[in-house]
């Protein structure tokens, strides 16, 4: 069980690769799992991706990061790769082919049109009378041939540009059989023809985890459960012992699909299926979430909860520590402290609910909203930010970046309400979210949307308010209730005990005790 350490003196427990598909930046869980791990005592290893230009590498406490550049040429659709006979039979094969007929008929065009001009002003230069009269009759008939071809190009353009438009879609009927001929042909192993992407990801990680001779795998998600299982089955079949343990994030059935197409879901789910039997221990974020994978798996035994908590809030001298101040909301958002505000932290999305709160903020007089999201220059948030412009509340919306994970409750607590209005999706109703966890720290009172689980422990701890999932009206009536009285909901957070499980050193601690279980041992020196 000997592994090699970034600093060789330090006794740990084994190493630690852990993989992710995004570049690690805003994915607190992750950042999380492997500064926690190594001052566990692991040797830590965090794989993770950029998706242009070149990776990087650099420190989380004692964990190692190393971002590897993707490259994803089989992401390319059939499509974007050959001709669509069934789906657009005249369209031209993919490539420069269409522009470069759109180009020549252009200048066959031009050509046409200079020569009748110097048959009229220069016909000297032309030639000869009888060359000019064979031209004159060339030009007769070149000139509605021209006409017809350049129209037949322009209609084979656009067949071209609506098959690959189509192709990449696959939301049609050839898509949709597609799926189903190959899931019937292979079952589990149809993503091959499916997703054949994911073998982009296999073919990034697959040798630097080799390279690192891991004790254990922890694979965050789909995409790197398959990556860690076959890195496991070659490291066993080199006659290595290896762990995988499987952080299922979501239950991904019934995930809102990244692109919505035939293929997505079922060529995603069976590469879950077919690598899911080989994790040793299965992670996720809720016990619901825990009931859905062990009866689509036929897990062996329940999988083990650990909470997507914020870390614990604590003190920091900057004059002593040195310890970066997280930004004052507030200051970013350029209210006073006396401006009722209301936060949104997390991803976005139209499922989120980011819409209804704009669509609110007219019927809420003298309320600001601030988002806090990974990028406020993006096109979905600036969609917002117009909206809201629109709705004559420009001045009240704020879109202010992420701040570091250590620093986010205490950058929350600036707030009056945190809000979660998310809608009604399967995974939004099987788990407390992250941002409902770091709002509780921050000691903000709630308002989240009637989705089953948030909603049922909301109304226990008394900690906000429920409103209606993608009900405009019934959102400004919760908001109204919590800023007319932020004392009452406040007070839940003084229960005894209610905010200590919901953090993440405690979580930390499953984790470690989840390691150690499948990879027993004293600590040893590494070299």
């Amino acid at each position: 069980m000997e592994a090699q350490s970034a600093d060789a003196s330090r006794p740990t427990k084994g190493r630690v690769v852990m993989l992710v598909d995004n570049k690690v930046d805003g994915d607190s869980r992750v950042q999380k799992a492997a500064e926690s791990a190594a001052a566990a005592g692991w040797d830590v290893v965090l794989l993770g991706l950029v998706r242009s230009g070149r990776g990087r590498t650099w420190k989380l406490g004692d964990a190692e990061v190393r971002l590897l550049p993707l490259k994803t040429p089989l992401s390319k659709r059939h499509a974007e790769r050959h001709r669509s006979p069934l789906r657009r039979p005249f369209a031209y094969p993919p490539g420069p082919m269409a522009a470069y007929r759109r180009q020549w008929i252009k200048a066959w065009r031009a050509d046409l049109a200079t020569r009748r001009a110097a048959l009229r002003v220069a016909p000297a230069a032309v030639g000869t009378p009888l060359f000019r009269k064979a031209e004159k009759l060339r030009l007769t008939v070149a000139g509605p041939v021209s006409r017809f071809l350049q129209k037949w190009v322009e209609f084979r353009a656009r067949q071209t540009s609506q098959a690959q438009q189509a192709g990449r879609a696959l939301r049609g009927p050839i898509d949709r059989a597609f799926t189903a001929v190959w899931k019937g042909v292979k079952g589990k192993r149809a993503w091959r023809r499916l997703e054949p992407v994911l073998w982009d990801y296999e073919l990034t990680y697959g040798k630097e985890i080799d390279a690192l001779k891991p004790d254990l795998i922890h694979a965050n998600d789909f995409r790197m459960l398959g990556v860690g299982a076959r890195a496991t089955v070659r490291a066993r079949a080199a006659g290595r012992s290896v762990k995988l343990v499987w952080d299922a994030h979501e239950f991904l059935p019934g995930v809102r699909p990244w692109e919505d197409n035939a293929h997505w879901i079922p060529g995603n789910t069976a590469h879950e299926s077919e690598y899911a039997p080989y994790a040793d221990a299965v992670v996720t974020v809720s016990e619901g979430l825990g009931d859905l994978l062990r009866e689509r798996h036929g897990l062996k035994e329940q999988p083990t909860v650990v909470l997507n908590a914020p870390d614990r809030p604590v003190e920091r001298d900057p004059a002593i520590e040195d310890v970066e101040p997280e930004p004052d909301l507030r200051e970013l958002c350029g209210i006073g402290q006396d401006v009722p505000l209301v936060v949104y932290s997390g991803s976005p999305g139209p499922q989120r609910g980011l819409g209804d709160m704009v669509e609110a903020l007219p019927k809420l007089d003298g309320v600001h909203m601030a988002f806090v999201v990974p990028s406020p220059a993006a096109a979905y948030i600036q969609g917002l930010l117009e909206r809201a412009q629109e709705l004559g509340v420009g001045d009240r919306l704020h879109a202010v970046p992420y701040v570091q994970h250590w620093q986010v409750v205490r950058f929350l607590s600036a707030a009056d309400v945190g809000c979660i209005p998310i809608h009604h999706w399967p995974n939004h109703e099987i788990a407390l979210i992250t941002k409902f966890f770091e709002y509780s720290h921050a000691r903000l009172p709630l308002v989240v949307s009637d989705v089953k689980t948030m909603s049922e422990m909301t109304r226990a701890t008394g900690q906000g308010e429920v409103c209606r999932a993608e009900d405009v009206d019934d959102l400004v009536r919760t908001v109204k209730a919590v800023l007319a009285d932020p004392e009452k909901y406040k007070a839940a957070y003084d229960k005894p005990g209610l905010l200590d499980t919901w953090t993440w050193e405690a979580q930390a601690e499953v984790l470690d005790a989840l390691y150690t279980r499948l990879v027993p041992g004293t600590p040893k020196e590494r070299s």
